[in-house]
């Protein structure tokens, strides 16, 4: 899995790049399905904006992609908010994905009903 680090607006320094890589490399030891992550960090020059630093994450799947964005008011605050968002997201990807392997609750009631009935 390769994580890309890019900045717009900002220069991003080897501290940044590796805190980056700490805190977003995590998320691999969830799902081991993830191909790629790339992280666009930017800093908004308006004055007048409030979450003046954002971070954006772009993680590509197997199966899909996930998305996520935070803000925050220092560059730091805002990788620890995208980290555990996206942290929550790919465990809700991977619960979701291998729940389908599942059979419903339905089918195996028909089932059952199915075989009582030729016992009979």
């Amino acid at each position: 899995m390769h994580i890309y680090v890019n900045g717009r607006n900002i220069e991003i320094t080897d501290a940044i790049k590796a805190y980056v890589k700490e805190k977003i490399g995590k998320v691999a030891n969830h799902y081991d399905q993830i191909q790629g992550i790339d992280v666009v960090l930017s800093v908004i020059k308006n004055p007048a904006a409030s979450g003046k630093h954002v971070a954006e994450v772009n993680c590509k799947m197997n199966t899909g992609v996930i998305r996520c964005e935070e803000a925050a008011d220092s560059m730091y605050e805002s990788i620890d908010l995208l980290a555990d968002k996206l942290d929550r997201q790919v465990k809700k990807f991977k619960d979701k994905s291998l729940g389908s392997d599942k059979s419903s609750i339905r089918t195996d009631a028909g089932v059952e009903e199915t075989a009582e009935a030729v016992e009979e």
